[in-house]
């Protein structure tokens, strides 16, 4: 039998949009099974304590576990290959950081390219780093520390946990931005850097705000500057970087990727979810005594930062001749 060509037109225009409803059905619905958020450290830092507070409030408003899946190693890209290469349905994704933006410079030979091949979800937090010396330094302000390290070129050790940290090259970047020459020395973590700088066999080093505060609270390390552009709320007193080296700022974020090609519908379903916690004043406390602010973005700013963060810190890794170790 013929049809008519215009009931042929509307079964036809029906047959197209079908799988197109099937998907945001399936959207809506999501998620009908446990989801894995993937952790490229191992449990107990602070990426995993905030990895496992937003699982447990997803959990809460999703009705389904997110499991936290915890996949050290190769600086992180094992779990960003992980990710990369799940099926892009939501139910496997990423803990993100600058660590990510780094990695696209810093590894020559990755099977992955990162701003392509991933779906920004929700931005997280923003933890601020701050600039410590060890009190024989007679530098108490920024500008004397300048100049002191003028006057003693490469003979200050600058610690950090590791070739291409976020704190190695956050302390790169103010060797470049102020032309001051230190040794950098890795470590292959934060707690040796730090124990070193307390005992004075390294002189300055950039570490996360939470890991150091006590230090500086009880005297054995001083605080020069946070790295933020905005002062940071655990140390109020403390001046920015940016206040004597104009345009400098450096910070750690977090944030969920998936997939590219995952469903904008999910996408913005944990968007919603995430930036609901953020509003949480539990969360936010939480947060804070992790030395974090919280930072909302929706997925399209979110992709903005990962791609502006990837280029400043590809420009600092070229620049310092940074190899991973």
């Amino acid at each position: 039998m013929k049809l008519p060509r215009r009931q042929f037109v509307h079964l036809t225009a029906g047959a197209a949009a079908l799988p197109l409803a099937l998907q945001i059905a399936r959207a809506q619905a999501y998620p009908t099974r446990p989801v894995r958020l993937i952790v490229p450290l191992a449990a107990g830092g602070a990426t995993d304590i905030v990895a496992r507070l937003i699982g447990q409030w997803l959990s809460e408003r999703l009705g389904q576990p997110f499991v936290i899946d915890n996949r050290p190693g190769a600086g992180g890209n094992l779990a960003t290959e992980t990710v990369v290469k799940a099926r892009p349905d939501g139910y496997t994704i990423l803990m993100a950081s600058t660590t990510n933006a780094i990695n696209a410079t810093l590894y020559d030979k990755l099977s992955f390219n990162f701003i392509r091949d991933i779906a920004p979800i929700a931005t997280i937090s923003r933890n601020s780093l701050v600039m410590v010396v060890h009190p024989s330094i007679p530098a108490k302000t920024v500008p004397e520390f300048i100049a002191y390290a003028k006057a003693n070129p490469r003979k200050l050790n600058m610690a950090s946990p590791g070739n291409g940290s976020p704190n190695h090259v956050s302390g790169e970047l103010f060797k470049m931005m102020t032309g001051v020459d230190m040794v950098h020395v890795p470590y292959r973590s934060g707690g040796p850097a730090l124990t070193d700088l307390l005992g004075g066999q390294v002189q300055v080093m950039f570490p996360a705000t939470v890991s150091s505060i006590e230090y500086i609270r009880d005297g054995r390390l001083r605080a020069l500057a946070v790295t933020t552009a905005a002062r940071s709320d655990a140390l109020p007193d403390i001046p920015t970087v940016a206040e004597f080296v104009p345009d400098y700022e450096a910070s750690n974020w977090f944030g969920i990727c998936a997939p590219n090609a995952t469903p904008v519908e999910i996408v913005d379903k944990l968007n919603e979810q995430i930036n609901a916690a953020l509003a949480d004043h539990k969360i936010k406390a939480r947060l804070a005594d992790l030395g974090s602010v919280p930072l909302s973005l929706l997925p399209a700013n979110f992709g903005k930062l990962i791609a502006g963060e990837t280029e400043k810190w590809g420009k600092v890794i070229r620049a310092a001749n940074i190899k991973p170790e």
